[in-house]
């Protein structure tokens, strides 16, 4: 026997009340990131919840010690994390990364295929990672109070500035500040002795050691935030960082108006040029979303705005035209293929060089 007419419209409006309010209670996606510090565009995470509707939940680090100790410790809860060109090869190893399926990646074709051989020296094949930004590393400074310590021919297209004690010892009357950051600053140190950046043998770590304590004296400080606020405020006159964070420091200067003129130098003897990409991990809680925030990111029209307004380049060569002229056009920030040429990539070491460098790096800061 069929059920009366209005018993059947008042059971399909309870299952429809039912079904609504599961909807209502069901929690939006959401994908969890981990990236440095203030590096991405100020409206990106809203465009990406507006755009998708996904819900981005976003911590951040300030160093790629504290990246490492994160993921490699305990499984971290995070599915897309920012990582560095020479952190990859030990998340690779430790199995940390999810390779990245490229034919689902709609622009990873436009990535810079020049950009993607230099980083197969840390990802080989280019499995796992794509790059978001890169920079390179190199001297920020204080034109007016460089050249009232130096003179007018102060070596600024060179290394000499910071590592050559004579020179070091007049600027740092007027404050110097270097990354804290072993992986990035031995390199540097070791490449301007003319040896190999990424040595794994002791004695020209001993080499470097002696240089940068020799130095010691004359460096104000080691962090890897506080002095673009001091270079722009003229509270330093040199600091040894990213190109981005230089030009950074130059822009507040300008907005400020505060009479502080800042430029960046990439030494003429070559300096480290590296990648902060976009991966996967493994234990991802959330596959699904993190791909979508990754090919969000390499979408031209998304990735441009970032770098126009970190002054980072990006690896889209659709996104290049779409950057703002004065930002493409300026060598510190799109460096030219001579420079590009002349510059090297970091890499991992074996435990034994690294707890070395620890070491070093440790003594150093403290100066003894």
């Amino acid at each position: 026997m069929s059920r009366p007419r209005q018993q059947i419209n008042l059971g399909l409006s309870a299952c429809l009340c039912v079904s609504l309010s599961a909807v209502a209670a069901a929690p939006a996606p959401t994908v969890h990131v981990y990236n440095w510090y203030d590096y991405i565009g100020p409206t990106t995470l809203h465009d990406f919840k507006r755009d998708t509707g996904i819900e981005p939940v976003y911590d951040t680090f300030d160093s790629a010690e504290v990246l490492e100790g994160k993921l490699l410790t305990s499984r971290s809860g995070y599915d897309v994390v920012v990582a560095s060109n020479f952190s990859l090869p030990t998340l690779i190893k430790a199995g940390a990364l999810a390779p990245l399926p490229h034919g689902q990646m709609p622009d990873y074709p436009n990535m810079d295929a020049d950009l993607l051989a230099k980083l197969a020296n840390n990802d080989p094949g280019n499995q796992y990672a794509v790059p978001y930004l890169w920079g390179t590393n190199g001297i920020g400074y204080n034109i007016d109070k460089v050249r009232a310590a130096l003179g007018d021919k102060a070596p600024v297209d060179s290394w000499d500035l910071v590592f050559n004690e004579a020179n070091l010892a007049k600027l740092g009357e007027c404050g110097v500040a270097m990354l804290d950051s072993p992986s990035e600053m031995l390199p540097v140190a070791l490449h301007y002795l003319g040896l190999p950046p990424n040595s794994t043998h002791p004695d020209d770590y001993k080499k470097a050691e002696a240089l940068l304590l020799k130095l010691r004296p004359h460096i104000a400080y080691f962090n890897s935030s506080k002095f673009i606020s001091d270079l722009a405020n003229g509270n330093i006159c040199v600091a040894v960082g990213w190109s981005g964070a230089m030009l950074e420091a130059k822009t507040n200067a300008e907005q400020a108006n505060n009479g502080v003129k800042i430029a960046y130098s990439l030494p003429r003897e070559g300096a480290p040029v590296w990648f902060d990409t976009l991966v996967l991990l493994k234990d991802a809680p959330h596959p699904e979303q993190g791909l979508a925030f990754i090919d969000y990111l390499m979408r031209p029209e998304v990735i441009a705005p970032v770098s126009d307004h970190l002054s980072y380049p990006n690896g889209n060569r659709k996104a290049t035209p779409l950057v703002a002229e004065a930002t493409r056009n300026n060598p510190a920030v799109y460096p030219s293929a001579e420079a590009l040429a002349s510059l090297f990539t970091l890499q991992p070491l074996p435990p034994a060089t690294e707890r070395l460098r620890t070491r070093i790096w440790s003594k150093v800061k403290n100066g003894q």
